[in-house]
This record gives structure tokens, sequence and C-alpha cells, in this order.
């Protein structure tokens, strides 16, 4: 794998990240060791966990393997988020400072550590004010809890507010993004993906499959079905059946995984993630397997290289038309000038 910057950080992590949302609900505990134990030696460096996941079992899992793993430990980097619920009562939830405290304590036990590496809010919290956040997180780098911190699922003025808060406030800046990005759903790069590179953050992209529909597995108007995600609810969440079938830019990306995945001899999936990982800003783009069959497969998305022209194709395919104003080409060259001048 390559080895890139974990943002504007100094620490270093592999371009593939391991991610273990499905630790403890669709990968059991031995599946998920033997997960970790792959991915470590394919060369990766970087896991990504989050106390929500199934309830803290995904963390527990983590780190009972670390126990085990006493000579790699220091050289891995994990990751974990809060933000969401973990209990029912109204201080159980959000990015105020007494749920962060308790929710990094507890991480940071069933994680078996003493610092996380990459603490990162998982969403944004309307409740609180962002500064008692961005104060939190810098005590926790001062305190020695964390090395660094990041977001999830921030959109363009809620990350660029962050980052000039703690900027002005002297806090420690963010180091990376977590959003949703791939072929499939690129609404990040008119503003999100900016914002990231005028902060020098990086991109650590989730759901870089879209819920499996890049790996080519579901078919034109044939409902899925059997052991899949989609197969168990086709109607799940934002990789929804439907809603891609209708579209058809969905089958215009996949024909075009297609012809470039059989011109390399790959798969679909390591198309779309090594095209997903030479993306600008992005740092590690999050793997999300479940069984070990699908772990190897994108893993070899390491060492496939496109082309430029099966980059530019697969750009092309993928953009979706928008309305002229404001992301549309009328409202692009609004946000250009030629060094010469005039229009």
């Amino acid at each position: 794998m390559e080895y890139r910057r974990l943002g504007n950080s100094g620490t270093v992590v592999t371009n593939l990240c391991l991610g273990t949302m499905t630790f403890g609900d669709e990968a059991d505990e031995a599946t998920s060791f033997r997960l970790m134990d792959a991915y470590v030696a394919a060369g990766g460096n970087f896991i990504d966990t989050a106390n929500v996941y199934s309830t803290g079992l995904s963390e527990e899992i983590v780190g009972r393997w670390l126990k085990q793993k006493p000579d790699i430990t220091k050289e891995l980097v994990i990751a974990t988020k809060a933000r969401f619920p973990m209990g029912d009562g109204p201080n159980r939830i959000g990015l105020s400072r007494k749920n962060l405290a308790e929710a990094l304590d507890a991480s940071l036990v069933r994680l078996g550590v003493e610092q996380i590496d990459l603490y990162q809010l998982h969403a944004w919290d309307a409740l609180t004010p962002l500064e008692e956040s961005l104060r939190f997180l810098d005590d926790a780098i001062s305190s020695g809890k964390i090395a660094y911190y990041g977001f999830s699922n921030f959109i363009g003025w809620q990350l660029t507010k962050a980052v000039w808060i703690a900027k002005s406030s002297g806090f420690a800046a963010p180091v990376t993004l977590q959003p949703q990005y791939n072929l499939l759903a690129r609404g990040i790069e008119h503003e999100i993906v900016p914002a990231c590179e005028d902060a020098g953050m990086g991109l650590l992209p989730w759901s870089p499959l879209a819920g499996g529909w890049l790996s080519g597995k579901y078919k034109r108007d044939q409902m899925p079905s059997g052991a899949t995600r989609l197969g168990e609810n086709p109607a799940r969440g934002m990789e929804a059946y439907d809603k891609h079938n209708a579209k058809s830019v969905t089958w215009e990306v996949l024909g075009a995984l297609e012809d470039i995945a059989d011109a390399h001899n790959a798969s679909m999936a390591q198309v779309a993630l090594a095209w997903l990982a030479d993306q600008p800003s992005v740092t590690s783009v999050i793997l999300g397997a479940r069984t070990e069959a699908q772990l190897a497969d994108n893993l070899g998305a390491a060492d496939l290289k496109l082309s430029d022209a099966e980059i530019g194709r697969l750009t092309e395919v993928s953009t979706q038309t928008m309305p002229d104003y404001p992301y549309g080409p009328a409202g692009v060259a609004q946000r250009f000038r030629k060094i010469e001048g005039g229009r």
C-alpha cells in the first residue's frame, strides 16, 4: 500500500484503512480477528472504529485483538468516533463536554490503549456550541488522551467554522474529515472537498463502494436477494435498490467499471477503490468488508494503477448534471478568472 500523511499531521497511514462497522454484527469476533490479521499482513496500518458500532462491541473486539498483538500495536494508527447515543438519557448523545468526556474514557477502556491516535466527532450537533466541543478536544490532546482529532459527516460551512474557531482560539487544528464519497456520491466535491483543501485536511471516505453497488453485484431491474445487504433489505439506507436502479448514471458508471476491470483482469470493486484513492485530498479509503473474501478483493486495489484516460472516463461518466447556479457551468465560471483579464 501507499503511505500518506494523516491530513496535515506528521503521522503516516496507508491509503487503505480497515473499517470495523461490521465487527460484532455482520462479522463475529473470530472473523473480525482474521480480517484484522489479513489487513495488517497486507501492509495496512490504519484501523477505524466508533463507539456506536455494535454499541461498543466493535471497539471491544479491536481492543482484544490489539492485546494479542503487543509487537505491532505501536505501528498501528487507531481511530474512533463519538456523538451518537450510547444510552437513553439526553446527555448520552451529542458533542457536549460531558458526553465526549465519558465517551472518550469508555473508548480508551474498550480499546485497551492509553491514547487514541485519531478521535473524530461523528456528526454535527446543533445543540452544543462548537467552541465547547473544540475546547474539549484541545484539552484531550493536552492531557495525552488523543493525538489528533477530526470530523465525520460535517458539511462545508460547519468544517470551515470549526477550523477558524480552532485557529482564533489557539486550539489544535483538525486533521481529517470522514465523509461519504464514491463514484455514485460525488456531491462533496462542490463545497466539502474545497473546504478540506483550504484547511489542509485529509479525506477518509466511507462507503467507497456505495453499499456494494460498485462491486457489480446488483443487476438492472432485478431485485437483489440472498446474503447481501440489499438482498436482506432492498430498501436499506442510502444504497436502497430502487433509488439507484432508477438512475441512468448508475448503469453508465457500472458499465465503465466493468470495461476497465476487464482490461486489468481486476474486479469492479478494485477499480472503484483505485479511482477514489486517486482523488484530491484523499488520505485513506475506508474498507468495509464483512468477509475475508471481500477484504482480499478490496486489498487488491493497492496494486491497481489506472491510466489518466481511465481515471478521466470514470470521472466523466459519474459526473451528474447540476443546475447552472451555483454548481453548474455558469456558477463555476464565476469563481475563476483569467490572469490576463477579460471574460
